[in-house]
């Protein structure tokens, strides 16, 4: 297929975590806020005045002095991180706030604060900590709407004045729908025969909407979506079979080009960074507050394994069912990044019931944080190819 004429444009954002649209969006006044996962409300951290970078360490190299404070037994990615805050990788923010999604996450921040990572210099600059449910139900809602209230909007009007009013709210909601509907708009082309977008492209297209100021990319996305709708297909198909990838946080594109390079086709992603469901819409009504209806929408929407209660933790493997069928997959590879002590869990799970129960071909796998050109991992999705092939001709038979 003829190249995406953003392509370039897109993995140039991913390439610096402070990348050009970044330092644009502070040159025009607004506040750079920090945050490391998907239980942190997005359109809290968009108010007008506002926007949110969410951590990544593209071209991470050694990460001795991230394991030296959090030891080899926590996530690569929390050690990555705290590694490149020491380095000042991340000194353009003007305040870190981050939920209890994990442990490992929660030390690499207080890390960074101990240790005076970044802000010294900055008058206002915070650190803030939330607790998130760990069930949804009206307790845990309540306690959502509570932390969002006291270590989201509290500091943000305390330290730069911004404005925390429910119409603000509600203007920061409809610029994040905009966005999602796009992305999701985008994502359709890979429900198609003959996709005419690969699981690459999107991966890079949905991340950069993660770490770059939303308002500064919806040009590039509506023009992005009007090349997908007259974008001639390859002729024969390139892929062996479609596959959906699940599981833990991945904001290391190598690891879908992987994937893609031995045969397969993402065809659908749920994980931390993807669009499923992290860039599903939040359509909210007149008759309740707008933070209660975004704490609702992000708690009932969760499918990361905090989540302990048996409607959630079944859900969310009829979810990835659901999810396989809606977009015409053939397997699923299940995947943790290594030392993801809820996903590790979760995978095993996961990966069991949807076999077993659901009948899905499933590959499980735990990987690096950042992946390379692994030869492994190419091994093993050409493996899992073969596979899905001989249960085809044994289901033709």
């Amino acid at each position: 297929m003829k190249d995406l004429k953003h392509l370039i444009y897109f993995e140039d954002l991913l390439q610096d975590a402070n990348n050009a649209l970044v330092q644009q969006a502070q040159k025009e006044g607004l506040k750079c806020i920090g945050y490391m996962c998907e239980n942190a409300p997005e359109p809290l951290l968009n108010l007008p005045g506002v926007f949110s970078s969410r951590l990544r360490a593209p071209r991470t190299g050694s990460i001795d002095v991230g394991t030296y404070y959090l030891t080899s037994f926590l996530c690569e990615y929390s050690r990555a991180i705290l590694e490149r805050a020491l380095e000042g990788g991340y000194n353009y923010l003007d305040a870190v706030i981050t939920p209890d999604g994990c442990t490992m996450l929660n030390r690499c921040v207080e890390n960074m604060e101990v240790l005076q990572a970044m802000g010294k210099d900055k008058p206002g600059f915070f650190f803030d900590y939330m607790e998130i449910p760990m069930k949804a139900d009206y307790n845990g809602l309540d306690l959502y709407v509570l932390q969002c209230k006291n270590h989201i909007l509290k500091p943000l009007a305390e330290n730069y004045g911004i404005d925390t009013s429910d119409a603000a709210i509600r203007k920061a909601v409809a610029e994040h729908n905009k966005l999602c509907e796009l992305i999701r708009a985008i994502g359709d082309f890979r429900k198609l025969d003959q996709p005419t977008i690969t699981g690459y492209e999107y991966n890079v297209i949905t991340l950069a909407t993660y770490v770059a100021p939303k308002h500064l990319l919806i040009d590039k996305l509506e023009e992005t979506l009007e090349e997908l709708k007259n974008r001639k297909p390859d002729s024969e198909p390139w892929f062996k079979a479609r596959v959906l990838v699940v599981g833990s946080e991945v904001d290391d594109t190598d690891f879908i080009k992987v994937v893609e390079d031995s045969g397969a086709f993402v065809c659908a992603d749920r994980y931390c960074y993807g669009s499923l469901p992290g860039r599903d819409p939040i359509y909210l009504t007149d008759d309740e507050d707008a933070l209660t209806q975004i704490c609702r929408a992000y708690m009932n929407r969760s499918e990361c394994p905090r989540m302990m209660d048996t409607a959630s933790m079944d859900g969310r493997r009829s979810y990835v069912d659901e999810m396989a069928k809606e977009y015409k997959a053939d397997g699923i590879i299940y995947q943790q990044m290594k030392f993801c002590d809820p996903w590790a869990y979760e995978k095993m799970m996961g990966s069991t019931i949807l076999r077993d129960e659901y009948g899905w071909p499933v590959l499980a796998v735990d990987r690096p944080y950042t992946i390379g050109t692994s030869g492994q991992m190419r091994t093993r999705v050409q493996a899992f190819m073969e596979s899905i092939d001989i249960k085809k001709i044994h289901g033709e038979g």
